[in-house]
């Protein structure tokens, strides 16, 4: 029979980014060949918990010491073989560039494994044996690409667990497991090395081009200056607006790629050969003009994604030992008390040990409103379980604290505040390409070199057919006519506008408190003809709360609070807590003796001397008792077809009446709806595991279309399946038992991303606070994007 071992990953390869990372497979297939070794696989990091190696193995073959020895010695060899470095560079003005360099550095002598994304790092797995960071550094140079070097000493390169260490969490540093060969100045990734004009190089070289086309049409239609004039300036557009288009097709053509770069300068070249040095120019014009705003879309993401990043400050006031500190965010540990002032940034997420104020959360959750903000009553709680606290006790790094001082108990390291994780996630995203994006580069693959062979017979074939005798054309029709179909095939707008819109749609999406995990979900969001919603926490706010209180015929309403709430005061029971809180200070100070629950059925107590009897109305049958009156009882099932739940009260043989409890709809979910429909959500649907009365009660109220109760969690996957037979849709919920539905939708939606762990990694799309108001401006979005 096998045993188990589990081994933290970080401790075996501690210069790996994640789990993902190709050196975890060598890890895991030189463990499974160990001799003793059933199987070994990766256990993905959860919370606090990094990812860890799981090895079972047969203790009869090999003991406990031996395989711990096996793990250790081949992290070790593979940590010496390969190398990881992420770098922010500069020089990575858009998506296309960034793909290109990533295939150019893949073909270097070395490298295992490139990608880079151009509104973040880019990041190499190389062989120490082949190469070293020093000519990777030469290599990207070369590409016009300039690594970066650490401006933040305290800059924690230890890689810790799964992710840590990540530029797009840590901005100031490269974080790679290898110091060595860092050659250049702080803040070198401040601009572009690749221009005279900096960032701005690009926009203004292609601005000159339009100059210098329209200036040289309107000299040669409207004036008799001399011809070279207009010559000058359209050969001044061919420069300007050829320069960065150039340079593209010559790294294009060096990863073995014909893309649409190279078209152009073919065509503009072909265009020049015709004398139409305008329609070359114009031509030139528009594609530089295009690049130029898709570098500044990225511009905009990437500044978007550091000044995300940037919000959490670099330093702590750290209380140790009955003293107080000011020490670098990197050093905090869990437990760590953070003393924050007003009008500071909180440094950590953690739990509210002392003190009350307003937190402006909107960097994080969207939230427009602060949110107040009080101490947690268990702190050790907090600590262990801290995504099981309610949103006033806690808080997290980024974040604006208001008019009072906190005491912030650290509940989770710097590198893995939900703020780093949401940057990390961010900057993923935007290496997921969608599915327009995905077309237009299989289109290009196949389009650019179809165009050019085409091309190439329009100007060899017709004059190969001259000289035979089957027709009759010189050599320069068939060039122009040629040149003019290179110049009419150019789309250059298709495969520019894509990256860019998609890209820009992320990064707005991610200052407006919600997390769109790439280009596929932003691109399906837009095309959603059905919603489904879970209820609970969704639509509803996630806790009962007392609805109703009806006293019976000849009771008043004193009598029936007081009866209910001395009994339910000795009750943990989420309904009974609901009836304390709702009508607590309408109670005397009260407590009920001789509690007695009765499984399924309620609560006997005793109070001064009366028998007091709260639940369902089988309860007062049982053992031979009377019933309710049948006054009493009609209105108990009205409640219930209402949606409620209910408790009937006895004290001393006198029934006092019946209270109605309910899930109540969000303020918000009623308007949220109405903005759907107005943008084109056809359908929305409410699934719940709740009573079918409980989920038609709810979807009356805030105006859903169709309510299905009573369903596990299959059966939520088979509604989710049953609507996408008529079109897409998305399921809301809260990331954790709807995963099995949001897996199964075109679209799964988060709700509450920021104070959950699992909804934060499960859903395509994560609504970073607990609020709804969020999925219009999302939906919104997407179909603007898709535009």
């Amino acid at each position: 029979m096998s045993d188990i071992v589990r081994l933290d990953l970080p401790v075996l390869l501690p210069g790996v980014p994640d789990a993902r990372d190709a050196c975890v497979a060598r890890l895991t297939d030189d463990l499974a060949a160990t001799v003793g070794v059933d199987r070994a696989h990766v256990i993905p990091a959860d919370g606090e918990t990094p990812a860890q190696v799981c090895l079972h193995y047969d203790p009869s073959v090999v003991a406990l010491p031996r395989i711990r020895r096996a793990a250790e010695n081949a992290g070790a060899r593979l940590t010496e073989r390969y190398g990881h470095v992420i770098w922010p560079v500069a020089g990575l003005g858009h998506q296309r560039r960034a793909r290109t360099v990533a295939e150019t550095v893949r073909r270097l002598p070395g490298v295992v494994e490139a990608e880079a994304n151009a509104t973040g790092p880019i990041r190499i797995e190389f062989d120490r044996q082949s190469t070293d960071e020093a000519s990777l550094r030469r290599a990207l140079a070369d590409l016009g690409v300039t690594p970066s070097a650490p401006s933040d000493p305290h800059a924690d390169h230890s890689r810790g667990p799964a992710g840590h260490g990540d530029p797009a969490t840590q901005a100031p540093s490269p974080a790679t497991d290898d110091h060595s060969g860092h050659d250049h100045a702080p803040g070198a990734h401040d601009h572009d090395h690749g221009g005279i004009f900096g960032e701005r190089t690009e926009v203004i070289f292609a601005v000159l081009s339009g100059v210098c086309v329209g200036l040289g049409w309107a000299l040669g239609a409207f004036s008799d200056i001399a011809e070279g004039v207009p010559f000058a300036l359209f050969l001044g557009a061919y420069v300007f607006g050829g320069w960065f288009t150039v340079r593209e097709a010559i790294d294009s053509i060096r990863a073995g790629r014909f893309e649409i770069d190279f078209l152009m300068i073919v065509a503009a070249a072909g265009a020049a050969a015709l004398g139409e040095w305008l329609e070359g120019g114009l031509l030139l014009f528009l594609f530089s003009i295009g690049h130029a705003l898709e570098g500044y879309a990225m511009g905009r993401a990437r500044a978007a994604i550091e000044a995300l990043g940037e919000l959490a400050p670099a330093t702590a006031r750290v209380r140790r030992d009955g003293t107080e500190s000011v020490v670098p965010v990197g050093d905090l540990v869990v437990g760590d008390t953070v003393v924050v002032r007003p009008d500071e940034r909180i440094a950590a997420d953690g739990s509210v040990a002392k003190g009350t104020s307003a937190v402006d959360q909107a960097p994080v959750t969207g939230e427009s409103v602060p949110v107040d903000k009080q101490p947690a009553p268990d702190l050790d709680a907090a600590r262990s379980a801290p995504d099981d606290l309610a949103p006033a006790h806690r808080v997290f790094a980024g974040t604006l604290n208001g008019a009072g001082a906190l005491e912030v108990v650290v509940t989770r390291p710097a590198g893995e505040t939900t703020l780093a994780r949401v940057v990390q996630m961010v900057a993923e995203a935007e290496t997921e390409r969608s599915p327009t994006q995905r077309f237009t580069d299989r289109f290009e693959k196949v389009f650019v070199p179809s165009v050019l062979t085409l091309v190439g017979l329009l100007i060899i074939v017709p004059p190969i057919l001259s000289a035979l005798g089957v027709m009759s054309e010189s050599f320069s029709v068939s060039f122009y006519r040629a040149m003019a179909v290179l110049v009419a095939a150019s789309p250059c707008a298709l495969a520019i506008a894509t990256p860019s819109a998609v890209l820009a749609g992320v990064a707005r999406a991610g200052r407006g408190g919600v997390l769109i995990k790439g280009g596929g979900p932003l691109e399906a969001l837009g095309g959603l003809s059905a919603i489904a919603f879970d209820k609970t926490g969704t639509l509803t706010e996630g806790e009962p709360r007392v609805t109703d209180v009806v006293p019976a015929q000849g009771a008043t309403e004193a009598e029936l609070v007081e009866a209910v709430v001395a009994v339910e005061r000795q009750s943990e029971h989420p309904l009974a807590r609901a009836v304390v809180r709702d009508l607590g200070e309408r109670a005397p100070d009260q407590v009920a003796e001789s509690v007695e629950s009765v499984t399924g059925h309620g609560v006997r107590a005793q109070i001064g001397g009366d028998a007091v009897a709260v639940g369902k109305p089988a309860l007062f049958t049982l053992d031979g008792g009377a019933a309710a009156p049948e006054g009493l009882l009609d209105r108990d099932r009205l409640l219930k077809e209402q949606g409620r739940s209910t408790m009937l009260v006895q004290r001393g043989g006198r029934f006092l009446g019946v209270i109605g409890l309910m899930d109540t709809p969000r303020a918000s979910a009623r308007a949220v709806l109405d903005e759907l429909r107005a943008i084109g959500i056809e359908t929305t649907i409410l699934i719940s595991g709740d009573a079918q009365a409980v989920a038609d009660a709810v979807a009356r109220e805030v105006g859903i279309d169709q309510a299905q109760g009573d369903l596990l969690p299959q059966d939520k996957v088979t509604a989710i399946q049953t609507l996408r037979q008529d079109g897409e849709v998305a399921m809301v919920g809260d990331g954790v038992n709807d995963a099995p539905a949001m897996a199964n939708a075109t679209v799964g939606i988060a709700m509450g991303a920021a104070g959950s762990d699992v909804a934060l990694e499960t859903a395509d799309v994560a609504l970073m606070a607990d609020d709804l108001a969020a999925l219009p401006f999302a939906v919104g979005l997407s179909r603007r994007t898709r535009g």
